[in-house]
Formats: C-alpha cells, structure tokens, sequence
C-alpha cells in the first residue's frame, strides 16, 4: 500500500509529524527501530511504539537514543512504556543474524514488533528505510529518530532493552566486558576477541570474528 507523503517542518518539532498524520485520520501512529545492528556480539534488537495524542504523548526528554546519556534514556524509557498507548519488543538472537542475515532479520523483527502492537496501528514510520509487508501505510524517514517522537521513542526503548540484556551477557562471559561497550567494535573488545576468541554470543559471520576465530583455532593446532 502506498503511504500518503506529510509535508512537515522540521522547525516544528518531535512531534509535528505524527500531528499532522493524525489530523489526516492516522489515529495511531507507530515508529520502529533497532539497537545493535552495528554490534558484533549480542541480540539485534527491535522495538514499535504507539505515542498517544496529546500532551500525554509528549514524553519529557524524549531525543535519539544515541544522542541520550544512559541515565536520560532509562528515564525516557521509564516515561515512554509508562505512557505508550501500546509497544513491543522482538530481541533477535546473534546466532539468528548468522544464519538468516542482519538485513533479513532486521526487516522481519520490524514486521513483527509492528504487528504485535494492539491497537494496530493505522500509520508506520520506520527509521532510514522502507519496509514492506506492514499492516498499514508506512513511510520511511531519513533519521526518523531525530524526526519523529514515536520512532524516538522505538529507539529509546530498543537500546535500553539490549543494554540490559548485554548487562545480563557480561555476567556469563566477562572477560568480554560486554557491560562497557555493548557488543559493538572497541580496541577493548577486539583485544578480548584476541585473548579468548569468540563466545557464543558473538555473531560469527562477521569478519572480525571470524578473523579471530580463525586466528584461535590456529592457536590450538599442535606444531
């Protein structure tokens, strides 16, 4: 189905796209995104969330989770589920990315977290690109984060979701220091990549990690 394409000025804030769409007859209006597609270790994660009109949706805080000190996006979070007309989450496991492909899983978890949001929604906006197969009309946004406060919100609540779960991973496997930076490429974790080669919670069809599972396993083999 071909979306209807809202002309709105960015000067007029987070909220002013998801305005004009509800003044057009999209009551419910949903944003999705994803946190750890980047990362080499842990869950992709994918969220969808349904802001309510009003000032009720105006979460206070709300921004780009990047752009968000981890104590602003736990409160945001806290804010967002508390005032949400509905969300969800879908948390991809690494060694689902392996087997199916980032973009494959990325595409489907956002197909899944949309259509487990109740009421469903009667507009979808997406973050950077189309995704096809909603149960509405959907358009993707350039930075949808920083542009639409319901994809904003999906971003706060999907990086929260995975920080915590990395959180949960440094405690099974810490002498990757999953805590600290998340799953995503640093000199630190390439050097625990290095000493210890990969867990199983690192996405083995990446190519740093296949380096260094290659690297490992040459290690072990006798002279």
């Amino acid at each position: 189905m071909r979306a209807p394409r809202p002309v709105v000025r960015s000067e007029n804030g987070l909220w002013a796209l998801e305005r004009v769409l509800q003044r057009s007859g999209f009551p419910h209006v949903a944003g999705a995104d994803e946190a750890g597609r980047g990362a080499c270790a842990g869950p992709l994660v994918v969220a969808a969330v349904v802001l309510p009109a009003g000032r009720r949706g105006e979460v206070p805080g709300l921004a780009d989770s990047k752009l968000l000190t981890a104590a602003a996006r736990e409160a945001a979070y806290d804010e967002v589920v508390r005032r949400a007309l509905c969300w969800s989450v879908v948390v991809v496991p690494s060694a689902e990315v392996d087997r199916c492909g980032l973009h494959v899983m990325n595409v489907r978890a956002m197909r899944q977290a949309v259509c487990r949001l109740a009421p469903s929604p009667s507009y979808v906006l997406t973050d950077g690109f189309p995704i096809g197969g909603m149960p509405a009309p959907a358009l993707a946004v350039w930075k949808g984060d920083r542009v639409a406060a319901c994809v904003a919100a999906a971003s706060v609540v999907a990086k929260v979701t995975r920080d915590r779960l990395m959180r949960e991973l440094h405690e099974c496997w810490p002498e990757y220091d999953f805590a600290q930076h998340k799953g995503y490429i640093t000199p630190e974790h390439t050097a625990a990549l290095a000493e210890h080669g990969p867990c199983p919670q690192h996405r083995f069809s990446y190519v740093n990690v296949r380096a260094c599972m290659r690297q490992t396993e040459s290690m072990q083999v006798p002279a």
